[in-house]
């Protein structure tokens, strides 16, 4: 008999998502379902519609003149990216949206040391962009799903809309970094589907 190939609960409707970030080197997560480790920091909230994981192989293809189709196609490079709108403005989404940056109190004008304290913060400048680690997590239910990036840069332009009558979002847009001794990207999950292919 033939297995059961339709199967409605292997659907993933995303009712709540969230996004990580951490200092590269941070201890990544064990599991799907465990605290985040220390170190790790929540961007808060961010728009329900923004979020989107994205893996882009690139291939060549290899042409011959005994075949209209392909004899060869192999990869040449592979990329994955995040996306997602911020919508909380803190130091911390500012330096991650920008790639770094810094942070400096300073005491406004005619005030003294006591006085509330106001801040300057200035973008990196080239070849000061600085790596963090993400992860995005993804919860329908029971089920969990974390995509742990170990290393990720900010790799985009920043535009923001200023309008009265609109919210003004932090775009964060990250390139997956990777290497020949760590997995670029993995995911973590406590599905059951997930159980015959293991």
């Amino acid at each position: 008999m033939a297995a059961e190939i339709t199967n409605a609960t292997q659907i993933v409707v995303p009712a709540r998502t969230r996004v990580w970030l951490a200092p590269v080197g941070t201890v990544a997560p064990a599991d799907a379902t465990v605290e985040m480790p220390t170190g790790w920091y929540s961007v808060g909230l961010t728009t329900e519609d923004s979020l989107k994981f994205n893996e882009e192989p690139s291939f060549e293809q290899v042409k011959s003149a005994q075949t209209d189709f392909p004899s060869r196609t192999f990869q040449t490079s592979d990329s994955a990216t995040v996306e997602v709108d911020l919508q909380q403005w803190s130091g911390r989404n500012f330096q991650a949206v920008y790639g770094g940056g810094s942070i400096t109190p300073i005491t406004p004008s005619g005030g003294t040391e006591a006085s509330p304290k106001h801040y300057r913060f200035a973008p990196p400048r080239i070849g000061g962009r600085t790596e963090v680690a993400a992860c995005v997590e993804v919860i329908d239910g029971g089920k969990s799903y974390r995509y742990v990036m170990p290393r990720t840069m900010q790799m985009e332009g920043v535009s923001k809309d200023l309008q009265k009558a609109k919210e003004s979002v932090l775009p964060l847009r990250l390139a997956v970094q990777g290497g020949d001794d760590s997995d670029a990207w993995y995911l973590l999950t406590n599905d059951p589907a997930f159980a015959s292919a293991a």
